[in-house]
């Protein structure tokens, strides 16, 4: 048998040996159950879970409902995200937290547009956000213990906890945003989301006005993010509400660790994206907000302008 020969047979060994990529079935987590309404008789299909989003391997991956905090009179809403099926990512803005370019930013570009199921926003400004942050391998700002921090490692995984105690930094850290000191506990409440003093939560907007010279009052637009003990993640966000309030909603839908995320009128906001076929592009199109009211749309995280960070979940790598 010649050469020419014997590397054509090899060529056709290697080739046939060659296996293509195998899809990998995903495992859903556990549909969450219903929310128990606060107040009693509660409003029709309040707390009734629904899905939203995009389809992971036909399964929904994100179920949305709105319930009323207790003393209040508006719903909040409220986001359960299965991370089995998701993986989320760290999007960066040159305002928040600023030190950029960075290769993660807005605009959502067209190969993540292509598995993008939610996003929603992140944390104060670096200068109010009293922690760090950490991203692409680089610190912006310095990490600080006792930090509530939200945490994505590389296979898209994200907790969320107390940095230092909880939480610290592993080779397989990719991402930690850091807001303020911890808003849910051991599935709790922690003592100074309840406390009188509101203000360590963040300086808020007026009733009708965010300008500097108006007092801020302490019901105003926050925002949300925890996880629950199986693992899935939990977004909040609502109008008129208090921390405690806040803290109190993440603690019904099963968070066991929690953080406030954004507050005022013109920042909470989450999304979901439904395109016609699984892997059709998310896009400002097929967005739909968690509740009516917010200032920003779906359409934000595709804008170029867009200088604030943000969390994206999409679905899951699923070739071995």
């Amino acid at each position: 048998m010649g050469a020419s020969t014997a590397a054509r047979m090899s060529s056709a060994r290697s080739t046939t040996l060659a296996a293509p990529p195998r899809r990998v079935t995903l495992t859903p987590l556990r549909r969450p159950a219903n929310l128990a309404p606060f107040q009693h008789p509660g409003a029709p299909g309040e707390g009734v879970w629904h899905a939203a989003g995009r389809r992971v391997q036909g399964m929904p991956a994100v179920y949305e409902t709105t319930i009323v905090p207790p003393g209040g009179t508006q719903p909040a809403g409220v986001a359960w995200m299965d991370t089995r099926l998701l993986e989320a990512r760290l999007y960066s803005g040159s305002e928040s937290p600023g030190g950029g370019p960075y290769r993660y930013t807005a605009p959502i570009d067209l190969n993540s547009a292509m598995t993008l199921v939610a996003a929603f926003n992140g944390g104060f400004k670096m200068e109010a956000a009293h922690g760090g942050y950490y991203t692409e391998g680089r610190t912006i700002d310095p990490l600080r213990d006792g930090a509530a921090s939200l945490v994505i490692y590389a296979d898209g995984s994200v907790d969320v906890g107390e940095w230092g105690s909880e939480l610290r930094m592993s080779p397989q850290v990719v991402a930690v945003r850091q807001n303020l000191v911890p808003l849910v506990a051991q599935g709790r409440p922690t003592p100074l989301a309840g406390s009188a003093e509101w203000q360590v939560w963040g300086a808020t907007c007026g009733e009708r006005s965010c300008a500097a010279s108006v007092p801020g009052i302490e019901h105003q637009w926050r925002s949300a993010v925890g996880v629950t003990g199986a693992g899935a993640l939990v977004y909040v966000q609502g109008p008129a509400l208090d921390p405690l309030q806040l803290a109190q909603l993440l603690v019904r839908a099963g968070v066991v660790r929690g953080m406030e995320l954004d507050i005022n009128p013109d920042w909470p906001i989450f999304a979901t994206y439904d395109p016609a076929s699984e892997l059709g592009l998310a896009s400002a199109a097929n967005g739909h907000g968690l509740l009516p009211g917010t200032v920003r749309s779906p359409a934000v995280f595709f804008e170029a302008w867009w200088a604030r960070d943000f969390i994206t979940m999409s679905a899951r790598h699923q070739l071995g």
